[in-house]
């Protein structure tokens, strides 16, 4: 029996039943975890995910244009996922390797599954597009047009256009024995031309040709029109309209609008290299010169130019999708950003700014009076950066440190770090050149933060630094004093608001050290570190991760109360899946949130039984790590940058760390966990076959997560502005919530998770 073939998939209920399963699920050892049958495949498993975001375009409960933008998703992932992903299983084949992941399934057999699961996916695309989006845009006077809808005088626009602000950018290009197939960038839109000589019209010889669709020219062109809203042709069809003027003496017989997808993945031998920013830039330049791994090519172009495509391009048509629309659906993403169409966006949304960040103190003193929770991008990420700012501008901070793996292209943190170099402060910032697709940006910041004073490294060799850490030294009252922000999202403002993160601000004193030492690690000699609070890779987090997967198993074997819940973007780890199932034979209750791939398979008979899997999927990219453990009624929780995969437990450095407040350890517990796993409208759960199904609701009400927080923080805005300290006003959010279905989800009764939630004032005692 395959795992990823569906049909032979036995089947589980869409939701795991609430009561674990015990004696007939102790470890056995007549049951083989490194069988293939319990792994879903890394790469199938991610294709899952984007077509969980390609059913959010299909929903009509979003608004138009952001049906838009989730179709839009759909292909910018396509496009990392083949640059990478597929590139590095080809290059696999190159190789001629032979290994397997843990569902023992080949580089060429993943490569047919991949192909054979996206054909079908990528017609529904453009099916949403044609069927929905055009129409919809429509109604609301935004016309795509074709030349052919053009009125004479729109035409004679079009030619004028054409033949002043296009044609003299042109470049066509023979393609015979003396013109090589050009080398076309990745991701770049081009034409392909069959001709055909005119004074020949007999002659069955025919040449091909390709012209660029120069980048440097906006994709769609607005024509002007008489009536209410906006006109746009593709500049590609105004191209194809005029070919035959850009090779005079012939006439065009066939012509399509392809696209050609490159392998991006950067190969650098850091232990050869002494300069890694040089070598870096070096790699970037070959980007756009890789290996071609995808054609998109129009419909209906004919199988002679097609066979001429591939042939060109050294692929097959296993590597071809045929597009039945405009080729890149991002670049229509400038309609989804006029403003005069924002009531077809989701409703603007302003984050809250935390009560305990708004005093009239400065933030050092709100800091030192106790741990901050930053929920976002429903609590806002401004404190972060006034953090940044205020360290720049106090006298009494004599030191800033921090890393940057992403950040924005105007970012108030880079131009804090420089202030506070102006302002005499030692400043280190560790930029990781590595970041995929971002490696171009951080160049830029790295040499703009050394012209600037700033201490700039670059981290280990072989590693990414992907750890989000941020220290502040002060000098109060002749000591001094470590202010730590730990997150779990990258120091973006930008992202902030996009991606749920969460983010701790905390003086205490061992986390200082830790941290201390950790830009000791990262930008010294240091060897064998001790940590008294955060966990770090590669030196030793997956081993505690085990070892709190193991300890709970004890725990439930002596009190038959073990649980683990894990929310994170990826589980991939074999290690990790194994332990957990060891966790469920054993009757721990296993409750996960994997928003993007997962590997484990729930409900086997007798291995997965007490694993619940779902997915959320939703208006912003789930992308907090939290990981909880019953621990025998301690309940430990911690968050950080990692994901349970082999690249964050090896190849980076990440950093996960505890909450100790009781109260911000509550609050995520039964009020962040609890929310999220009640949601009943965007959250799917993972079937045992590798799909994902809608929870269904049953006549419950509906309780959307993401919305139930954006609410919160509405409600706790208003009640601060009216001078109401207490949060009682936000009963009626979490009164929906089935509380039994709650309570069971964090191992608790339903009166004990009542009571909880009184104590923190989320509802009033006569609710």
């Amino acid at each position: 029996m395959n795992i990823n073939s569906p049909e032979n998939a036995p089947q589980s209920p869409n939701k795991p039943s609430r009561t674990p399963v015990r004696s007939r699920t102790r470890i056995k050892s007549s049951i083989n975890l490194d069988n293939p049958d319990f792994y879903f495949n890394r790469e199938l498993s991610w294709l899952e995910f984007n077509a969980r975001v390609l059913e959010e375009a299909q929903d009509k409960s979003h608004p138009l244009l952001e049906r838009l933008k989730f179709l839009s998703i759909f292909s910018s992932n396509l496009d990392e996922f083949f640059m990478v992903r597929v590139a590095g299983l080809k290059q696999s084949l190159v190789r001629g390797a032979s290994e397997t992941g843990p569902d023992n399934l080949s580089p060429q057999e993943q490569l047919n599954r991949i192909h054979m699961r996206l054909w079908p996916m990528v017609d529904t695309q453009y099916k949403i597009f044609h069927r929905d989006i055009v129409p919809g845009l429509k109604k609301n006077h935004i016309f795509l047009a074709k030349i052919a809808d053009l009125n004479r005088t729109q035409l004679q626009f079009v030619t004028d256009y054409f033949m002043k602000q296009v044609y003299a950018v042109l470049t066509p290009l023979a393609i015979d024995p003396g013109h090589p197939f050009p080398q076309l960038g990745n991701r770049t839109l081009n034409l392909a031309i069959l001709l055909k000589e005119k004074k020949r019209r007999n002659d069955e010889k025919s040449y091909f040709a390709v012209v660029q669709v120069p980048s440097v020219i906006k994709r769609f062109v607005s024509i002007p029109h008489k009536g209410v809203g906006h006109i746009y042709i593709p500049l590609g069809e105004i191209i194809k309209y005029f070919a035959e003027r850009l090779f005079p003496g012939f006439s065009v017989m066939d012509i399509g609008t392809f696209r050609v997808t490159r392998n991006a993945d950067l190969f650098i031998d850091e232990e050869e290299q002494e300069d890694l920013l040089t070598i870096i830039e070096e790699e970037l330049r070959k980007r756009e010169r890789g290996e071609a791994v995808r054609l998109e090519l129009e419909k209906n172009v004919s199988p002679n130019l097609t066979k001429m495509l591939l042939k060109s391009l050294n692929l097959t048509t296993k590597d071809l999708y045929h597009i039945n629309g405009p080729i890149n659906l991002p670049d229509l993403m400038f309609i989804y950003q006029n403003p005069d169409l924002k009531h077809l966006r989701d409703e603007s949304f302003t984050p809250n700014i935390p009560k305990a960040l708004k005093g009239k103190g400065n933030i050092f003193d709100i800091i030192a009076a106790g741990d901050v929770l930053l929920h976002h991008p429903f609590e806002s990420f401004s404190p972060v950066v006034d953090f940044v700012n205020s360290a720049a501008e106090d006298p009494n901070v004599l030191a800033i440190k921090l890393s940057l793996y992403r950040t924005s292209g105007d970012s108030p943190i880079i131009d804090a770090l420089v202030k506070a170099v102006e302002n005499g402060k030692q400043v280190t910032a560790l930029i990781e050149l590595k970041a995929r697709f971002d490696e171009e940006n951080n160049i830029s910041w790295a040499r703009a933060l050394e012209k600037a004073g700033v201490h700039v490294v670059y981290g280990f060799v072989g590693l990414k630094t992907h750890c989000k850490v941020l220290q502040v030294v002060r000098k109060e009252d002749d000591k001094l004093r470590r202010y730590i922000h730990l997150g779990t999202g990258n120091y973006n403002p930008s992202t902030a608001k996009l991606y749920t993160d969460l983010g701790l601000f905390t003086c205490r004193d061992d986390f200082g050290s830790d941290i201390s030492e950790l830009f000791n690690l990262l930008t010294g000699y240091y060897q064998n570190p001790h940590w008294l609070k955060i966990i770090a890779a590669p030196i030793g987090l997956k081993d505690r991760m085990l070892e709190f997967i193991h300890d709970e198993i004890k725990f439930h074997k002596t009190l038959g109360n073990g649980h683990i819940i894990a929310k994170m973007n990826s589980l991939v780890d074999a290690d990790i899946i194994k332990a957990i199932y060891a966790a469920s034979q054993a009757g721990v209750r296993i409750d996960l949130n994997i928003r993007g791939i997962c590997c484990l398979r729930p409900g086997i008979p007798g291995v997965s039984d007490n694993i619940q899997v779902i997915s959320i999927v939703d208006r912003f990219l789930e992308h907090s790590r939290i990981y909880y453990f019953h621990h025998g009624g301690k309940q430990l929780v911690y968050i950080g940058s990692a994901d349970w995969m082999p690249r964050n437990f090896i190849r980076r450095v990440e950093v996960v760390f505890p909450i100790e407040e009781e109260s911000l350890k509550q609050r995520i517990i039964n009020e962040i966990l609890a929310v999220i796993f009640a949601d009943n409208v965007k959250a799917r759960v993972l079937k045992n076959d590798g799909s994902y199904v809608k929870i269904r609701r049953n006549r419950k009400k509906s309780f959307r997560s993401q919305a139930v927080f954006m609410q919160l923080a509405i409600e706790r805005e208003k009640t601060e502005e009216m001078g109401d300290t207490s949060e009682s006003n936000l009963a009626e959010l979490i009164k929906p919530r089935d509380y039994t279905e709650a309570a069971q989800t964090l191992g608790i009764t339903p009166e004990t998770h009542r009571k909880k939630i009184q104590e923190k004032k989320l509802i009033t005692e006569e609710e």
